[in-house]
């Protein structure tokens, strides 16, 4: 199967978003900074989305660069108000700290413990704890959803699977690949590789680089390059943290009503459902369009 990757010296010249756009966004800025702008518009996105999802999380039992439990990131979550959360730990080739040692099944168990821990505390206060994972590549890095952990015990070839080959078999499985903050800079990321083929959307909206707490990965463009990529490839698009502490950002997903589980999220998302998406200081259409 010949790969279709587009590797870029300079994507910020090709997917930087129109002029227009960006004026359009300024000016409704402007307005809601001089109060012209009701601020029951922000009430109003709330309460016909009410179900707000973190996609992207991270807990300190498997990423080895996060500093909350899942215990704490749950409760902090649910305190915070959202629906549910997605833990999206680093796997066998991302920061994780798991005994690289084990074999694959003993691995695959540790690693998954770290969700079911979360996923207990969820059940104690009323937090839906989906499972999902982030897949590293050499600084490329896709958020997988939809996969069990039965599937992974029995697919141990997944753990050297090419790009192309974690889309097909992801995809037989009933999952689905999101490409995560693709256009992020950083000294561990090489170079900016992108794959539209090979993904079924894109992250568009990673609060890490648009929230204005952020203290790491915080550049705006990144977001505003992964939105114009996603429209460019008519894929569509999830927003999340990329949170590793309780010092929550507030982003993630807004649906019109409650996901009933992990495939359910997978289905709304490539079945073009109605959702909106959110850094936690801005809200967008599931397109990009700036809401509030």
């Amino acid at each position: 199967m010949a790969a279709f990757c587009i590797v870029l010296s300079n994507p910020f010249k090709i997917f930087f978003p129109s002029l227009h756009l960006f004026c359009k966004h300024a000016i409704l800025f402007s307005n809601i900074l001089k109060g012209s702008v009701p601020m029951t518009v922000l009430e109003n996105l709330r309460k016909e989305y009410p179900y707000l999802y973190e996609t992207h999380l991270h807990t300190s039992e498997a990423s080895a660069c996060a500093r909350s439990t899942g215990k704490e990131m749950a409760q902090a979550c649910k305190d915070a108000g959202y629906t549910g959360i997605i833990v999206t730990n680093h796997n066998w080739h991302g920061n994780h700290c798991i005994d690289r040692s084990l074999p694959w099944e003993k691995w695959i168990r540790e690693y998954y413990r770290a969700y079911e821990e979360t996923r207990k505390w969820g059940e104690k206060i009323g937090l839906d704890v989906f499972f999902g994972y982030e897949a590293g590549y050499q600084g490329t890095e896709f958020l997988v959803y939809g996969i069990t952990l039965e599937w992974l015990i029995a697919h141990p070839e997944i753990e050297n699977a090419t790009i192309e080959e974690q889309y097909e078999w992801i995809h037989e499985a009933g999952g689905m690949v999101i490409h995560a903050h693709p256009f992020r800079e950083e000294p561990y990321i090489p170079e900016i590789r992108l794959f539209p083929k090979y993904v079924d959307g894109v992250e568009g909206i990673n609060a890490t680089h648009s929230h204005p707490k952020s203290l790491s990965h915080n550049n705006p463009e990144f977001d505003e390059k992964a939105i114009a990529y996603a429209a460019k490839y008519h894929l569509p698009m999830t927003a999340g943290s990329d949170i590793h502490n309780t010092s929550l950002f507030g982003g993630g997903v807004a649906f019109r009503r409650k996901l009933k589980d992990i495939r359910d999220y997978c289905d709304a998302i490539r079945g073009g459902e109605d959702y909106i998406l959110t850094n936690g200081e801005n809200w967008y259409t599931k397109e990009g369009r700036l809401l509030y």
